[in-house]
């Protein structure tokens, strides 16, 4: 109720919680995507590829999420076409790209003058410091993923399940699919500013991990992630405002916490109704 109350007095909350809504479309609109293709692996170069983008638009004297959303991008091409054109060398592609942007990153960071403490909190999440200049950025974002995703949700929806089949029927699997991973790219950063490079992946799969176990249609998934996305966030907001704790790596336990209750209690479930 005292996080409640303070939404009315703080400014620097409000946009916490709609930065933490937007973070949950995002999650919503991808996250499934992510969980079918099993991409997760990719999703995680992509992420950590961002702090290269994020050094160089600091050294320049630019804004970090420009740089993020320009790195962001850049990767998820690169990997997209070595998946589809080399996918043995995959795993070893993904990799390298990680290393390399983090590297970079940190080699920017170092050669830029002072502390950079706004830089480091998007290792770990700044949602209490998202300025309003952003979170119209990440408001447009997210609009932009949402009409994507309504416009071509039939292709993306047949290679998600069957890109052969797909394939057969006339759908441009090859660009369906770069086009997904620019998606997956600009959730990541959205949710770089909620919950930080270290932990997108959690957040990006555990709402459509657990929404998996419940529904078998992706729209469903997209609805229960999104609505899971927002329990989730709300809730590490308010617990992390009560106890004066981290506000991402909250949100971060209590998804997590929900769904490895869900994975236990299932099988528990299944052996007490077999006896």
């Amino acid at each position: 109720m005292d996080f409640l109350a303070s939404l009315a007095d703080y400014a620097f909350l409000r946009n916490a919680l709609f930065g933490g809504l937007l973070a949950s479309a995002a999650c919503g609109l991808m996250g499934p995507y992510v969980v079918v293709r099993r991409i997760g692996y990719l999703a995680g170069g992509i992420a950590h590829s961002v702090l290269g983008g994020m050094g160089l638009a600091y050294f320049l004297g630019g804004s970090p999420i420009w740089g993020a959303l320009a790195a962001a991008l850049a990767a998820a091409m690169i990997i997209g076409w070595v998946s589809l054109r080399a996918s043995e060398q995959e795993d070893t592609l993904i990799g390298a790209v990680w290393a390399v942007g983090m590297a970079a990153g940190i080699m920017f960071i170092s050669r830029t003058p002072g502390y950079n403490a706004d830089l480091m909190s998007y290792l770990f999440g700044s949602i209490l410091l998202i300025p309003d200049r952003d979170l119209w950025l990440l408001a447009s974002l997210v609009v932009l993923m949402g009409l994507v995703v309504t416009l071509f949700y039939r292709q993306f929806l047949a290679i998600a399940f069957d890109p052969e089949f797909a394939r057969i029927r006339g759908v441009r699997v090859e660009l369906m699919y770069l086009l997904l991973l620019c998606l997956v790219a600009l959730t990541v950063v959205v949710l770089v500013q909620v919950v930080g490079l270290i932990l997108v992946i959690a957040l990006l799969t555990l709402p459509a991990a657990l929404a998996a176990r419940f529904v078998r249609s992706l729209f469903a998934m997209m609805v229960i992630a999104t609505m899971l996305g927002v329990i989730f966030t709300i809730s590490g907001l308010a617990v992390s405002f009560q106890r004066d704790l981290p506000a991402g790596a909250t949100i971060i336990l209590i998804a997590g916490s929900a769904y490895f209750i869900v994975s236990l209690a299932g099988p528990l479930t299944r052996r007490i109704g077999s006896r």
